[in-house]
């Protein structure tokens, strides 16, 4: 298969297995709001198990892991930030700018609470180490987190509009030190400093 077939591939299954995962998302979403009766909801996961054993059937072992595609870009569709494929993502879809900065614009519901109605501080830290692990990822040559240290500054609502940041402040050897954010509306919610570690070829 040519490379641009390969190409073409993906963005077939991007547009198979996308609505698929969104779909997930919004029943993950909804079976923790529910307040359905106790035979409406028997109802709803005897037609969730029949819809998991229908796809149980072509299911590959294992996990997705990472796919390089022709033209040398990623696809991570499994994974927990980022994955197209990956219900438990948000996702984010990442920007890289010109100049290093690394950003993302979301927003997180209901399966992602910590103290009521807001993000858990985990959930943080999880989107913060794949945005500033991202300022460090080089083609080919990924960078794995050494440390991350986070500064809560305020609680981080869900519902609302959120926006991840992030940048290198400084290169020494192996390690990249980057500095970023999630902020809402009202200013920064969460501020991260980590080093990433990019392994010796």
């Amino acid at each position: 298969m040519s490379d641009e077939m390969l190409c073409i591939d993906y963005r077939r299954l991007e547009s198979v297995y996308g609505p698929l995962a969104e779909s997930v998302r919004r029943l993950v979403d909804l079976s923790i709001r529910t307040e359905a009766d106790p035979a409406t909801v028997a109802a709803a996961k005897a037609k969730i198990d029949s819809a998991a054993d229908e796809l149980s059937a072509s299911a590959r072992p294992g996990t997705f892991g990472v796919r390089t595609t022709p033209d040398g870009g990623t696809v991570a569709w499994g994974n927990a930030v980022v994955g197209l494929r990956n219900a438990v993502a948000p996702p984010l879809v990442l920007h890289h700018e010109a100049d290093g900065l690394v950003w993302s614009e979301f927003n997180l519901g209901a399966a992602y609470e910590g103290p009521p109605a807001h993000v858990h501080g985990g959930v943080s830290a999880l989107i913060l180490d794949h945005v500033l692990g991202a300022t460090a990822h080089k083609l080919g040559r990924p960078a794995y987190t050494g440390t991350l240290t986070l500064r809560y500054r305020r609680r981080t609502a869900l519902g609302r509009p959120l926006r991840a940041e992030a940048h290198i402040d400084r290169i020494d050897g192996v390690k990249t030190y980057s500095i970023g954010h999630i902020a809402d509306a009202d200013g920064v919610t969460v501020e991260a400093e980590g080093v990433f570690i990019t392994p010796k070829t």
